[in-house]
């Protein structure tokens, strides 16, 4: 049998050379080559998850759409990131790193192509999903890439430097699309990591390895990510739907119900499968669970304040997506300098320390912004978000490592995805039920508001004052009246809606406080 036939030259030929023959062929540097080759890439599609929250309130307007629908634009990115990501494994084993980092870089233009010039929100969710997938199959291969080609003692380091360009990413992220929407309209932030994507891809394309020689490639879960797809895609638009459809109507009871089903099916045929593509036995270790559970809330609450927060200036305080990016710039740029502190605590103190710290001050900073109202100061609510970020970057590292650790040797690779797999999960959740909360607590305050507005001498004077002045600039009687109990409405709507804003945020804070009970499980030695 020829060595075509065996996976040999011709595999070569597609899939590309091999780590060995690379090292030997650009020296030294290659090391330092393919990791910014890498980090390119990252850093092009994690920007995309991001900066698109601050032109949220634009894409509203421009398709005349609410919160069930707008908060899609982000959740589906992050669903879709929740998936491929653990595809990541199976693909670069049986395709290599250089196919699918180009891959995935192609995807990603195509879907950032598709967002920029949707002509409805179906299609801009469509894109996103696009975007969203590219990015899982990504974010996987710096990490893997690091410990193929740098020695174990300069692993740690390389890491740093690697995390410091991925996490800068999200911080400048809103402040850059802000400038842009600004300056060019809400469509042009979908096309601001297209260059670097392109740059990505040419490099990836010279400096990427193809699969290694080693034998046998892992069968694909073909079934277990069929139903992971269904699950995810049921759960979120049952959730969007229950907004318009009512929680009660048949169609979001049917789309629950599928979720339910393709999960529980999921699980079971991950259990039966010899090559799961998530194995559900890490979750019986317990110091495991217990790091996944808090990823899970730590996902829901970075990604979720992170979508609120842009809103809620936005929204309420009228800020232009400019000044929204800026406040959230110094608590990115925080978490630049608090992620190789928190590394290296994380290699001297016990996980569940830093864990804890770092939820109880995600906490604060959550619970600082149920207070919140029209007049509050931009650098007030800057800091109130920095306390949460320095509290995230604390506690990540020893989250991940306090995953691994708890783990036999064999399934540290599967749970390195999973711990990934439950923080992704918990941000594109989070930021579904806080929308959701969000809306619900804006109807209900606005419906407890126009119930005392009726007979007060305030609301009397404020309307008999917006007559007055409509009547000085030659207004007819009728369209006044008119006017004057349309901006009454706008008042309440606005005061119901920074309420609705402080109940979500004191949810935050309330789930980050929950999570301090799988924290607490952590510190008992396990018997």
């Amino acid at each position: 049998m020829s060595e075509a036939a065996l996976g040999g030259p011709s595999r070569r030929a597609w899939a590309g050379p091999g780590i060995e023959e690379l090292q030997a062929r650009w020296g030294a540097p290659y090391r330092v080559l393919v990791t910014f080759a890498a980090m390119i890439g990252t850093v092009a599609t994690i920007l995309s998850a991001t900066i698109v929250n601050v032109a949220l309130p634009q894409v509203m307007g421009a398709f005349g759409i609410g919160q069930d629908h707008a908060q899609l634009i982000a959740t589906a990115f992050l669903a879709a990131v929740t998936g491929t990501m653990l595809l990541n494994g199976w693909l670069v084993d049986t395709f290599g790193c250089r196919l699918t980092y180009a891959a995935a870089l192609v995807v990603f233009v195509v879907g950032s192509i598709v967002s920029g010039s949707a002509p409805n929100e179906g299609v801009l969710i469509a894109g996103r999903v696009l975007q969203g997938a590219s990015a899982g199959m990504v974010q996987p291969l710096g990490m893997q890439i690091i410990f193929q080609v740098f020695p174990a003692d300069r692993r740690g380091s390389a890491m740093g430097l690697y995390a410091v360009g991925v996490v800068l990413a999200p911080a400048l992220g809103p402040t850059l699309g802000g400038l842009i929407v600004d300056n060019f309209g809400w469509r042009s932030v979908f096309f601001l990591g297209v260059p670097a994507a392109l740059l990505g891809l040419v490099l990836g394309l010279i400096f990427m390895p193809g699969p290694a020689d080693t034998g046998a490639r892992r069968r694909f879960d073909g079934p277990g990510f069929a139903l992971l797809v269904v699950a995810l895609l049921a759960l979120l638009t049952g959730l969007s739907s229950g907004q318009r459809e009512g929680w009660s109507s048949d169609r979001v009871v049917i789309e629950l119900s599928i979720a339910a089903a393709a999960a529980i099916g999921f699980v079971l045929w991950e259990l039966h499968t010899d090559a799961p593509m998530l194995n559900p036995r890490l979750f019986a270790v317990r110091g495991f669970a217990c790091s996944a559970a808090v990823g899970l809330v730590y996902g829901a609450g970075l990604f979720g304040s992170t979508y609120l927060a842009p809103l809620f200036v936005q929204t309420v305080q009228g800020y232009t997506p400019t000044r929204a990016g800026l406040l959230l710039m110094p608590a990115g740029l925080a978490m630049v300098l608090v992620f190789p502190i928190a590394g290296r605590l994380a290699d001297r103190l016990p996980p569940w320390l830093p864990i804890g710290i770092g939820l109880t001050l995600f906490a604060l900073s959550t619970w600082l912004m149920t207070g919140v109202d029209t007049n509050t100061a931009f650098w007030t609510f800057a800091i109130w978000i920095l306390i949460g970020r320095i509290g995230f970057g604390l506690a990540m590292p020893s989250m991940n490592a306090g995953a691994l650790r708890a783990l036999p040797p064999r399934w540290v690779g599967q749970g390195s995805g999973a711990v990934n797999f439950a923080r992704q999960f918990g941000g594109a959740i989070g930021v579904n039920l806080l929308s959701i909360l969000l809306e619900r607590r804006t109807q209900f305050h606005a419906q407890a508001l126009n119930a005392t507005q009726e007979g007060r001498a305030a609301t009397r004077s404020v309307l008999r004052e917006v007559e007055r002045l409509l009547s000085e600039g030659g207004v007819d009687e009728w369209t006044r009246q008119a006017m004057a109990q349309d901006y009454l409405g706008q008042m309440v709507l606005q005061q119901a809606s920074m309420l609705a804003f402080r109940d979500t945020f004191l949810a935050v804070a309330l789930g980050c406080l929950a999570a301090l009970l799988p924290v607490a499980v952590m510190r008992r030695r396990p018997t």
